[in-house]
């Protein structure tokens, strides 16, 4: 059995040693306290059930430990027990966190380094094991690590089973993609002459199909000739009686728009007299007036002027 040196204390046993968890010592120690110097099965138990996240990483490195010893020093882990457990300080991440009024408070994240040593019982102590688990009606073997290489026998053996019924569903499908493929096959070939039936009769259709195609173009061709001139003829004769009908319509025009344009110069020339004869007497009149009234407003000026003057000798 290896050595192991605790401290200043060197101890037989075989120990397993987690480095940098991220977790604090503290932490860390809060449970291996409770599994420090209790048997491997009975450490195993209570850190199944303990609540602490830290306990999933201190199992891990007590199954390690357990395991070099049974590797190494062929030891029956049932028969082990802890005998040193303990976490040192390891180096601490520093983060910063920002605060009020631009200051900044620092985070330290913890890490720790994780040791178990384990080593066997002594023959008395293990005498006084067996004598305890007798009077529980219990067997010492049947504890948890030995459900526990019950439970990864018949995993393996559960996992050979898988790997044979895959390997079998591998051969029925190999035989069932045969089977396709011949299938495959004959249908393969059997669609290569129906295919070639098919062109064959395509290809009659098709020439047919021309031919008719082609007596029909001429037919249209011909029908379209003859409705062509038949249109432009008709358009021809349409457009002579429309250009005749335009001279007619254009002339007799040009003869009515004479005829009003001399009727609406007589007419002018009669109402531009009548006009010159109706101003002369107006003004014929207006001057016969004033002429009246300018003899009158003269008789009226010496009559007055008279009367003046006798008042003015009298």
């Amino acid at each position: 059995m290896t050595a192991v040196t605790v401290g200043a204390e060197t101890r037989p046993g075989s120990r397993a040693v987690a480095k940098y968890v991220r977790s604090s010592a503290f932490k860390a120690r809060e449970v291996l306290d409770l599994v420090r110097g209790k048997s491997y099965p009975e450490a195993r138990e209570i850190l199944t059930f303990s609540e602490r996240r830290i306990s999933d990483t201190i199992a891990k490195c007590l199954d390690s430990a357990v395991a070099n010893a049974e590797h190494n020093d062929d030891l029956d882990g049932d028969e082990l027990f802890i005998a040193a457990c303990y976490a040192d300080e390891g180096p601490t991440l520093k983060r910063w966190r920002p605060r009020a009024r631009g200051r900044a408070t620092r985070i330290r994240k913890r890490t720790c380094h994780i040791t178990m040593v384990v080593a066997r019982y002594s023959e008395e102590e293990l005498a006084a094991i067996d004598a305890r688990m007798a009077l529980k009606g219990s067997d010492r073997r049947s504890s948890a690590a030995e459900a526990r290489r019950r439970r990864v026998a018949a995993s393996r053996e559960r996992d050979a089973e898988r790997a044979e019924d895959h390997d079998h569903d591998h051969d029925e499908d190999d035989l069932e993609a045969m089977d396709d493929a011949e299938v495959f096959e004959d249908d393969f070939e059997d669609l290569e002459e129906d295919d070639a039936e098919a062109v064959t009769e395509t290809k009659t259709e098709t020439d047919a199909e021309v031919e008719t195609d082609e007596t029909e173009t001429d037919a249209e061709v011909e029908t379209d000739e003859t409705e062509t001139d038949a249109e432009v003829e008709t358009d021809e004769t349409e457009t002579d009686a429309e250009v005749e009908t335009d001279e007619t319509e254009t002339d007799a025009e040009v003869e009515t728009d004479e005829t009003e344009t001399d009727a609406e110069v007589e007419t002018d020339e009669t109402e531009t007299d009548a006009e010159v004869e109706t101003d002369e007497t107006e003004t014929d009149a207006e001057v016969e007036t004033d002429e009246t009234e300018t003899d009158a407003e003269v008789e009226t000026d010496e009559t007055e002027t008279d009367a003046e003057v006798n008042e003015k000798e009298s």
